[in-house]
C-alpha cells in the first residue's frame, strides 16, 4: 500500500483544484519556502481526521482552513481533501485495489466524510486506519516543531509516543471506546435504579387501595345477593 494521490479544493492556499500524483517511487515533495509544502503535510493530516486546529497552524476555528480569498479571488465555499491509496496488497480491510478517503468541510461548520465515494462516519474510518500504522495520531505524520517537542518532553510523556509509535495506539483507543461504553451502561443502570426506587415509593399506596377495592367489591356483592326487593 502507498499513497497515491492527493487532490485539494479550497484548502487552505489551494484555491484551484490541485492533483499532486505520488509513484512508490517518490520519497519527498521539495520547494521553495512558501510553496505550500507545510500545507500538503496538513491537508493529510486533516483529511485523516484532525479535529484539532491548533495541529494544522490555525488559531480560530476549523473553518479557517478553508480558502478565506486574496486580492484577485474570491474565497472559496467549502474545502476538500481526498487521498486516494493504493491498495493492491489488500494492506487495509477493503476487497477494494484503490481506496479514496474524502473530508469536506463547509462553511458552516459541516463535515463531511467519503470512503470510496460513499458518505461515512469519522469513526469509520478511523477504525480502517487504525491497523495501518496511517492515523493522524500515528507517527508517519511529524509536523514542524515536532522532534524539538518530542527531544524535550518528560520521559513518561516520550513513553506515550513511543508507545504510539510501536502501534499500541489502536488498542488504547479500543479500550477508551470499551470504557466510555462500561461508563454509559452504569450510568443506565442507575437511571433503572432510580425508577426501581420511585415505584416502590408507590408500591405500597397502590397495594392499599387494591385492598380497599378489592373489600369494597366483595361486601357490594354480598348486600346485592342479601337484597330483598319491597315489591
Amino acid at each position: 500500500m502507498y499513497l497515491k494521490t492527493i487532490r485539494a479544493h479550497g484548502f487552505k492556499s489551494f484555491a484551484d483544484k490541485i492533483v499532486i500524483d505520488l509513484s512508490n517511487n517518490i520519497s519527498g515533495i521539495v520547494g521553495p519556502n512558501g510553496s505550500g509544502k507545510s500545507n500538503v503535510v496538513d491537508a493529510v493530516r486533516w483529511v485523516l481526521g484532525e479535529q484539532s486546529i491548533k495541529s494544522l497552524r490555525g488559531d480560530g476555528a476549523m473553518t479557517d482552513v478553508i480558502f478565506s480569498g486574496s486580492n484577485s479571488r474570491n474565497s472559496s465555499g467549502y474545502a476538500s481533501v481526498t487521498l486516494v491509496l493504493d491498495n493492491q496488497d489488500h494492506f487495509l480491510p477493503l476487497d477494494f485495489n484503490e481506496v479514496s478517503i474524502k473530508r469536506r468541510l463547509y462553511k458552516d461548520g459541516t463535515n463531511e466524510y467519503y470512503l470510496n465515494n460513499e458518505k461515512v462516519r469519522l469513526k469509520d474510518i478511523t477504525n480502517i486506519l487504525l491497523d495501518s500504522g496511517i492515523a493522524k495520531e500515528s507517527f508517519n505524520i511529524i509536523s514542524q516543531g515536532k522532534i524539538e517537542e518530542i527531544l524535550s518532553n518528560k520521559p513518561e510523556e516520550r513513553r506515550i509516543i513511543f508507545e504510539e509509535a510501536s502501534g499500541t495506539l489502536k488498542y488504547k483507543r479500543r479500550k477508551e471506546e470499551a470504557l466510555r461504553k462500561l461508563d454509559k451502561t452504569h450510568d443506565n443502570m442507575n437511571r433503572i435504579n432510580d425508577i426501581i426506587n420511585e415505584l416502590e415509593v408507590q408500591v405500597e399506596p397502590l397495594r392499599i387501595q387494591r385492598e380497599k377495592a378489592l373489600e369494597y367489591n366483595e361486601l357490594n356483592n354480598k348486600k346485592l345477593k342479601n337484597f330483598t326487593p319491597w315489591w
